[in-house]
């Protein structure tokens, strides 16, 4: 009995471009092209702000800046969408209390699209 087992392959893309940025208490990757969903911040959709808050950025394939704290440079991007995302239901119960309290949560968040790093 033989057994046939495939090659499997996992496809890692590889950036030589891109930065992470803070926003919020979280980090994120900005890549070119790409969108983000991050946390809310205001504008209509539409709008290009910057991101001053970089934390680290690769410009090529061996050349890249670790900020101490910050890297000096801006990100580029645009608002995609304003939208929350789907509801979080928090339940509190206490046995033998007749304590229950139902209370549900949407968190709002920002859909932004790198323009560029620089």
């Amino acid at each position: 009995m033989s057994i046939c087992r495939e090659n499997l392959m996992v496809h890692q893309e590889k950036y030589d471009k891109y930065a992470i940025f803070a926003n919020g208490g979280k980090q994120y990757q900005a890549i070119e092209g790409k969108t983000v969903a991050i946390e809310k911040i205001d504008g209509e959709t539409g709008d290009k702000f910057e991101i001053n808050t970089i934390l680290f950025r690769k410009l090529a394939e061996d050349l890249f800046e670790i900020g101490q704290p910050l890297v000096k440079g801006t990100i580029t991007a645009t608002i995609v969408k304003q939208m929350k995302e789907p509801k979080v239901i928090v339940f509190k119960f206490k046995r033998r209390k007749k304590v229950r309290v139902k209370n549900g949560h949407r968190q709002p968040k920002t859909i932004i699209r790198i323009d560029s790093i620089a």
